[in-house]
């Protein structure tokens, strides 16, 4: 008799249990499939880079006036490590920075200067650049109408994202990580590999 009765309640709570997972199963289908994520707007390898002409400071100084603002353009002839991040002054973006600034002189042999761009202001930028000893400029895209050019501005939170575009001395972007890491080695060493492969500077092949 007990045996009957046990089997009698494990078939009820197997019969249970599938009636809970057919209803799953059957909310599941009625709920909206995912979104498909929306193409990304940043300009691909091999494309041009969209030019710009933003105010920026170095730890010198500001350049603010239309005739001081730095433009892509402007450094034609170059290779440009162009590095997004959400703000001055955060522990991450620090550790990108400094990161760049302790590597700086090996981007010159490989004929490379970095251009740091946030929504910041040129005030702010002129202070962290002192503070860190940073050697390259650091551009305030206060609107982000660069950031968005390069898919790079998170508009639910309004700071940029973290990412980093490689353009050469063309203009022509020949690497993108729209998902770069502060504090990712290899995120680094990935940059650094797509840079020797665009050639050294006369004086340092010497």
């Amino acid at each position: 008799m007990l045996k009957r009765t046990l089997k009698i309640h494990a078939a009820r709570t197997l019969s249970a249990a599938a009636l809970v997972f057919a209803f799953a199963l059957a909310a599941a289908a009625q709920q909206p499939a995912p979104a498909a994520p929306a193409a990304s707007s940043a300009p691909k390898v091999g494309q041009p880079a969209p030019d710009f002409k933003l105010p920026y400071a170095t730890q010198e100084g500001l350049f603010m006036k239309p005739d001081e603002q730095m433009s892509l353009a402007s450094l034609r002839g170059k290779n440009v490590i162009l590095a997004f991040y959400p703000a001055d002054w955060s522990s991450g973006c620090t550790a990108e920075v400094c990161t760049f600034r302790d590597t700086f002189a090996e981007f010159g042999k490989l004929n490379a200067t970095v251009l740091g761009i946030s929504g910041d202001y040129v005030f702010s930028h002129h202070e962290w650049a002192k503070h860190h000893k940073l050697q390259f400029p650091l551009l305030s895209d206060h609107d982000h109408r660069v950031a968005k050019m390069y898919d790079s501005y998170m508009e639910q939170y309004g700071f940029n994202k973290r990412t980093v575009f490689l353009i050469d001395k063309d203009g022509v972007v020949r690497y993108a990580n729209l998902a770069f890491k502060a504090g990712n080695k290899a995120d680094y060493d990935t940059l650094r590999a797509e840079l020797e492969k665009l050639g050294k500077t006369p004086e340092s092949s010497r």
